[in-house]
């Protein structure tokens, strides 16, 4: 990288004079050369050499955008007051200010800064409409990051009103209403279709909205198309990787090795691989971590590598010529992925594991890892990747901290003798389907109780009173205050029985639950996420929990609820047994984990790699647009493959489409 070589005399002897376009024209030419401390100094030349121009607000603006890249956050302030002060009308400068200011974490004076831009925009105009939901859209995000969650849900709805086609808008909205357990999540508007609202809801929250594999799946394809794409420069030889002739060199790709869900279950993971199998590197794309967990990852990584501020093409490049041969990527469609530093295919063969409870519909991941009981192979029609399983696909950590001080009921606001169920999954997936089941057990076991994880108070009193709706009383709703995680993992034993939540189940708050004693109740769907749930409960020793329709659930819930001494009987097997379960057989999960990457490498040297399938994925998420998932409860439909291929029928009599390739059907649908 070049370096800076000029001197800032220099550089105002050769910028004081020049006119705006030629000052941005010279500071693009430093950028390009590397040369950051001059294009500040030249910016900060011009401003002091040209006091009276009437561009001097402009480049305030873009001096600000220079000294924000470098971290010189009230440098950066100070510009864009001075440019506000000069030009009380652009825009720009109101919104980064907000910017600086959310990332100095002063939450409340940005949200003035961007209302103070809202109330200037009187004006009509392409421009104005840009503003304005930039300043809309910003001010949503900083509301919901301080659990003002209902005042930015109208701010999200006010930008889709002035322009409907903001995919990441959309699917903000989506996923805010999912976490206030809003009812129904899609929720058109004047001028927002409930189409839009589906079309354009993430896959995350899809996972959340219905037990539907093959709708899943087609949103998927649509999101990857739309908001990933297949950039230029996707490499298509790898030449380290196809060389290298020794233990194989395994990349796991993430945003969440730290404090985070994903890794506190990996954090046996990369210290337990075999070295003399393979060479384990870690690719870390998320926020600067400074947490022990952090650092346990960097000490067993063989070589760890921070590319959050890579950009794409950079970062695939490290990966190529550090000869990476499988590449793992742990995020999927969460959170801080970098989706197109994978599509750029890094490495010749890309797993998808763990992070994402579900299929990526991309051409270039080619496994899934999974297990016999989250995918049997019947349902492998669903999912665009290869399946190859493990025992139990999800790992867990064998050393949690818990903290020594154990509460006592009272502690938590539980009641003493009466039956408390639990369910500490996050809000968002608490569906109306879900909730309607757990108020029917609570009708039917006298004096219990459901605790759940607390959130803003909105969505506290909206479940409450959604209850007494239904006559529960709201105190049998308990709200549990926020923990750090070994407090959290403390009480956990305060609970007699976990219920699941569909169709977005527990993954790591179910392992926690087993692990710290509590039995859990599922109801495995046909979704991914829906079933993972299902998998950890078998693998701790208790398939009799794992209830197949939502009926069964019910019903098992109640019964369990009116008999103490089974409960204690559950607890007492987990228990005695957790050493022994499949579960928690960390060694046991990375010798399976070294068997399918070696299993890949071969398919890959023999020509093997599979082709991911996304034939007809168009027309599957048309006719899913259509079903109103929120009025139809799938995981009770009984012969699912055959409502769908009544579905595609239908389509097929108004607009033939090519002979479905993905369900076994009667032919006579498809004259």
């Amino acid at each position: 990288m070049a370096t800076d070589i000029l001197s800032p005399a220099l550089i105002a002897s050769m910028v004081g004079h020049l006119s705006v376009a030629d000052l941005i024209r010279t500071t693009e030419t430093f950028r390009q050369s590397g040369q950051t401390a001059s294009i500040e100094a030249a910016y900060a030349a011009w401003v002091q050499a040209n006091p009276e121009d009437p561009l001097l607000y402009a480049v305030l603006f873009n001096y600000s955008i220079a000294l924000s890249d470098t971290g010189k956050l009230e440098a950066a302030q100070q510009c864009l007051e001075r440019a506000i002060a000069l030009n009380a009308d652009f825009m720009p400068a109101y919104i980064n200010l907000g910017r600086i200011l959310e990332r100095q974490g002063k939450i409340g004076l940005a949200i003035i800064q961007w209302s103070a831009a809202l109330a200037r925009m009187a004006a009509i105009s392409g421009q104005a409409v840009m503003h304005k939901t930039t300043a809309l859209n910003q001010s949503a995000r900083a509301l919901e990051a301080v659990n003002q969650d209902e005042a930015a849900e109208k701010m999200l709805r006010e930008s889709l009103e002035l322009d409907r086609d903001q995919r990441e808008v959309v699917q903000h909205l989506v996923a805010l209403r999912q976490r206030q357990c809003e009812w129904p999540v899609l929720l058109p508007s004047e001028r927002v279709s409930r189409d839009t609202l589906f079309m354009d809801m993430s896959p995350l929250s899809a996972a959340a909205h219905a037990d539907d594999p093959l709708m899943q799946l087609a949103l998927a394809d649509r999101y990857n198309r739309r908001d990933v794409d297949t950039p230029e420069g996707a490499l298509t030889a790898w030449p380290a990787a196809m060389a290298h002739e020794g233990p194989l060199r395994v990349g796991y790709l993430s945003s969440d090795l730290r404090e985070h869900a994903v890794g506190y279950l990996m954090t046996e993971v990369l210290g337990l691989h075999d070295r003399d199998k393979l060479e384990v590197h870690a690719y870390y794309c998320g926020i600067p971590a400074t947490d022990a967990l952090h650092a346990h990852f960097r000490d067993t990584a063989d070589r760890f590598t921070v590319i959050t501020d890579f950009s794409d093409a950079d970062a695939a490049r490290r990966i190529a010529d550090d000869g990476i041969q499988i590449l793992v990527d742990l995020n999927g469609y969460t959170r801080d992925a970098r989706l197109k530093l994978v599509a750029l295919r890094p490495a010749p063969v890309i797993v998808n594991w763990l992070g994402y409870p579900g299929t990526m519909a991309s051409p270039y991941h080619h496994y899934l890892i999974a297990d016999d009981w989250i995918i049997p192979e019947a349902h492998e029609a669903y999912f665009s990747e290869k399946v190859l399983r493990l025992p139990c696909y999800q790992p867990s950590n064998r050393n949690r901290a818990v903290a020594p001080q154990r509460p006592t009921r009272a502690d938590a606001g539980l009641p003493e003798e009466a039956m408390v169920y639990c369910c500490f999954n996050g809000s968002h997936k608490i569906h109306r389907q879900t909730f309607d089941r757990w108020l029917a057990i609570l009708a039917r076991v006298p004096d219990s109780v459901l605790w759940l994880l607390g959130g803003p108070e909105a969505t506290v009193n909206r479940l409450r009173e959604y209850a007494k709706a239904q006559g529960i009383a709201g105190e049998r709703l308990v709200f549990a205050d926020k923990a750090a995680n070994p407090a959290h993992l403390a009480r956990y034993p305060l609970a007699d029985l976990f219920l699941d939540t569909t169709p977005y189940g527990a993954h790591t708050t179910a392992s926690d639950a087993l692990w710290s004693g509590v039995p859990v109740l599922t109801a495995s769907g046909r979704s991914f996420a829906s079933r993972v749930c299902g998998s950890l409960v078998r693998a701790a020793g208790l398939p009799e929990l794992v209830c197949e329709t939502p009926e069964a659930y019910v019903e098992r819930a109640v019964g369990l609820g009116n008999d103490r001494a089974a409960l204690a009987a559950l607890r007492q097997r987990l228990e005695t047994g957790r050493d022994q379960a499949t579960l928690f057989d960390m060694p046991g999960l990375v010798r399976g984990l070294e068997g399918l990457y070696a299993r890949m490498w071969r398919d890959c040297r023999e020509g093997r790699l599979p082709r991911p399938d996304l034939a007809n994925l168009d027309v599957y998420l048309e006719t899913a647009c259509a079903v109103d998932y929120e009025a139809l409860d799938v995981q009770a439909v009984a012969d699912y493959r055959g409502w769908w291929a009544q579905l595609l029928a239908r389509r097929h009599r108004l607009r033939p489409i090519p002979r479905d390739n993905r369900l076994v059907v009667d032919p006579e649908l498809f004259p």
